[in-house]
């Protein structure tokens, strides 16, 4: 992006962000997820950092907040309410240590690691030992006087503890602290299961519920009826002593805030390294779910006092201070191109070609459209800049177009009229959304079912590109002939030598064994997935036996409609797939039978959902397991479900299962449920 790009992209970024921040500082109202609006900030900052030229002191990098609201007085801050500058990864973090490294001229030094909490900032003012006001963080010079609903918050002490003598002599500071002013700031937020009941509530009686809790906190803050505010359970976090008192680190000050009756965040750590901070990154990302309040990353700060406040403050930001956040569900970016995907079925599925932006952890250069109906509902064109979203492992998504940054001369999406792979004409049947390329011998199409029947027979090392080689040079015409391949037929092709070859000959020979569901799977029934492949094995045992079936034996099984039946009838009877189950035994596939539930059923009925990463045995072996002894397993959690088995790094699921009030089960509580490992 040239100058006159970026200075044009830096107008509408601006625009973009006054609008949302408006609404969500002065209104308390928002219409994109916090992490949008954080990747819309972090990209004018980075263009402001390329182009400093571009800097204007109206600029909303150079602010902190929006006007204070006027139900309440105003409070002039004796010290700015400053922000913190975002990084996103650990090259962007350590870019940031390089930074303050050269300005200390240190390799090394002290770093102070606490959780940034998802709350709303405040700050507190004690006199002679009493509090004196509390004031939100409004524009960072002016906030807003919140003492009265602040005073209800039990976790804020109306007055200072008096320190002990032996604490006196530990910090001289305290010495003076109870006599004069006395500066606090720290972040009012809402405890889970305050949060859950308060929207649990709202639902009761009617009323909107609240998407998050910085939101949540900071609209009970901002109550005019401070009896409002005590209902709602908040709580309080110290995490600055902004007044001199003689403390030399910022560890200090927490201690010393500690002494004074705050209550100090324990998921804190000093740090000398990267290293050292990644680790504390990781491992209280691992924790948040388990930590009963709301986290979105880590701060870091330079511990030394002195060196903090030499190193300054650069507009809104100390040099000294950076919130390293966890990897957003949600961000911004720019749609460079549109193009069509023909899977196995022949549907053509529109993905957009964005520019790579971090997504939950990964860096996104596609995201699915899911149809042509879909990019017609959300108007998105080549040049747009989007929300992506991606919840767990799901595929990235285009949520919505901020059409205020869309640039002059787009157009709208044309599906086309022909497969972008064979040329053959696409069709939309009735009452379908999807188009499909007509051709049942389309490469792509092809491609894609011998892809789709190797992940379900486990196959590693073999991905689209070698499928893409081997219907080229005729090796293979369906997935049955991957089991005739040899490694004399692959040591000629691109890629592949002797070594390589017979690896991956060898990996194929190994999964010729398979269990009758991922079988069934493997085939690509049209609507046929893998809990309705598992009860098509368990209710049939055999592929005779199902081959066999007829619509009204296979509605006769829990779960399978007519449309399923008869996708399942159409597909097993049409003489292309005759012959593909033929040419699977033929290969010498073997299908291995379903386990028999066993005698004494004693989890008979009952649902469960894994969620996370098991240490034990992998989730596969974690459902068989349970198969066996009667239970059913599930993907989705929902008030049927009557366990969640939580593993490592746990997802949304675990989230929603505590909403639901639904049992909550530990590895270790799982296993003693099934009869250990």
């Amino acid at each position: 992006m040239n100058k006159t790009e970026a200075k044009a992209r830096v107008l509408k970024l601006r625009e973009a962000v006054n609008h949302h921040r408006y609404l969500y500082h002065v209104l308390d109202r928002q219409e994109i997820s916090d992490a949008a609006l954080d990747s819309l900030k972090h990209e004018l900052y980075e263009l402001e950092q390329q182009y400093p030229d571009l800097i204007t002191p109206d600029s909303p990098t150079q602010r902190v907040g929006g006007k204070a609201l006027e139900k309440f007085a105003k409070v002039r801050h004796q010290t700015r309410m400053l922000s913190m500058e975002d990084v996103f990864t650990e090259d962007e973090f350590g870019r940031w240590h390089a930074r303050v490294a050269e300005q200390l001229d240190s390799p090394s030094f002290e770093m102070f690691c606490m959780v940034k909490l998802d709350g709303l900032a405040v700050s507190l003012v004690y006199e002679d030992g009493r509090l004196k006001t509390a004031a939100t963080r409004g524009d960072g010079s002016i906030g807003e006087d919140v003492t009265s609903n602040v005073w209800t918050i039990e976790a804020v002490p109306l007055f200072l503890q008096t320190p002990t003598k032996e604490e006196k002599r530990k910090h001289l500071g305290l010495l003076r602290i109870c006599k004069g002013l006395v500066e606090v700031r720290g972040e009012v937020y809402f405890p889970v299961k305050a949060f859950e009941a308060f929207n649990t509530e709202l639902k009761r009686e009617g009323k909107p519920t609240f998407a998050n809790p910085r939101n949540a906190s900071a609209g009970s803050v901002r109550q005019l009826d401070p009896s409002i505010t005590a209902k709602r359970k908040l709580s309080f976090f110290a995490w600055d002593l902004v007044t001199d008192h003689g403390q030399s680190t910022h560890a200090e000050e927490c201690e010393m805030l500690r002494v004074l009756g705050f209550r100090v965040n324990p998921e804190r750590r000093l740090a000398r390294t990267v290293e050292d901070v990644a680790e504390y990154w990781d491992t209280i990302q691992k924790k948040r779910n388990r930590l009963g309040y709301w986290i979105d990353g880590a701060v870091v700060r330079v511990n030394q006092n002195h060196d903090f406040e030499r190193l300054g403050v650069v507009g809104k930001t100390p040099r000294g201070l950076v919130a390293w956040k966890f990897p957003a569900e949600e961000a911004t970016t720019i749609v460079e191109d549109i193009e069509w995907f023909v899977g196995r079925t022949g549907a053509l599925t529109p993905v957009a070609v964005v520019r790579p932006t971090p997504v939950g952890g990964t860096t996104v250069k596609n995201a699915s459209l899911h149809n042509a109906d879909e990019i017609e509902r959300l108007d998105v064109r080549v040049g747009d800049t989007v929300i992506l979203y991606k919840a767990g492992d799901i595929i990235p998504k285009v949520k919505q177009v901020l059409k205020e940054l869309r640039p002059a001369g787009t157009r709208p999406v044309k599906p086309p009229s022909a497969c972008p792979a064979c040329g053959s004409p696409v069709a939309r049947e009735e009452d379908q959304v999807a188009l499909v390329c007509v051709n049942p011998d389309c490469f792509a199409q092809e491609r894609e079912r011998i892809l789709y029947a190797a992940r379900a027979f486990g196959i590693d090392g073999i991905g689209p590109q070698t499928i893409h080689l081997l219907l080229e040079s005729g090796l293979v015409r369906s997935a049955p002939d991957l089991f005739c391949l040899t490694p004399d037929d692959l040591k000629d092709l691109e890629r592949f030598a002797d070594v390589s070859s017979r690896k991956l000959v060898e990996q194929i020979q190994s999964h010729k064994r398979i269990p009758f569901d991922r079988f069934i799977l493997g085939l690509g029934i049209p609507n046929v997935g893998e809990e309705t492949a598992r009860d098509l094995a368990q209710a049939f045992g055999t592929l005779d036996r199902l081959r066999s079936a007829s619509a009204e034996n296979l509605t006769a099984v829990e779960n399978i409609g007519e449309i399923v039946a008869t996708s399942i009838v159409s597909f097993l009877r049409e003489p292309r797939h005759v012959r593909l189950l033929e040419d699977y035994l033929a290969t010498g596939v073997i299908i291995e039978l379903p386990l028999a539930v066993q005698e004494d059923g004693r989890l008979s009925e009952i649902r469960f959902v894994l969620t996370g990463t098991l240490v034990s045995l992998t989730r596969e072996e974690a459902k068989e397991r349970l198969r066996a002894l009667g239970a059913e397993t599930t993907e989705s959690v929902s008030k049927k479900t009557d366990y969640v088995v939580v593993g490592e790094d746990a997802g949304s699921k675990a989230d929603k299962a505590k909403a639901l009030r639904v049992p909550i089960l530990s590895e270790k509580e799982f296993l003693a449920m099934i009869g250990g490992v």
